[in-house]
């Protein structure tokens, strides 16, 4: 492995634990938080959390990650690294596709409710459930696809 793979990586590797750690965050104890609160205040804050979420630097890493995946599949077929490809392999499909098609919709679900509504009130226990189901995956992609980028280098 050239030293220029190497280095695209263990950086691609610390971005995919980087974003695993901020959806592990919110897996063991964020969404738990939000949950404890009264439905329209843990509405109004994740509705919230989802604005801001969109912004750099989480854009970044998870975007740069993203890129530094795409390479790596590309780069772990030529090279015949099978943990190289699997590696960037499972943050695409487990954090970038889950987020794109599960936890995306779900977030555009709850900007679309009115916090202090009676329907906002009866689907919250359920969206926080489902969402965070969906945020597991995410979590375990993101620390998997590092370890097993990691190994690639090893």
């Amino acid at each position: 492995m050239s030293t220029q793979l190497i280095v695209l990586t263990v950086a691609t590797a610390i971005g995919s634990a980087a974003v695993g750690g901020v959806f592990f965050a919110f897996s063991t104890f964020v969404m738990s938080g939000l949950r404890r609160l009264p439905a329209a205040q843990g509405i109004a804050a994740m509705q919230s959390i989802n604005i801001t979420a969109v912004r750099p630097p989480l854009m970044l890493a998870m975007l740069g990650t993203t890129l530094g995946c795409v390479a790596l599949v590309v780069a772990g077929v030529v090279d015949r690294s099978p943990w190289l490809a699997a590696g960037a392999a499972v943050y695409l499909v487990g954090a970038l596709v889950v987020t794109i098609t599960y936890n995306v919709p779900r977030n555009n679900e709850l900007a679309a409710l009115d916090p202090a509504s009676e329907v906002a009130a009866a689907r919250w226990p359920a969206w926080v459930s489902e969402w965070t189901a969906g945020n597991h995956v995410r979590t375990v992609a993101g620390i998997a696809a590092a370890a097993l980028l990691l190994r690639a280098v090893l």
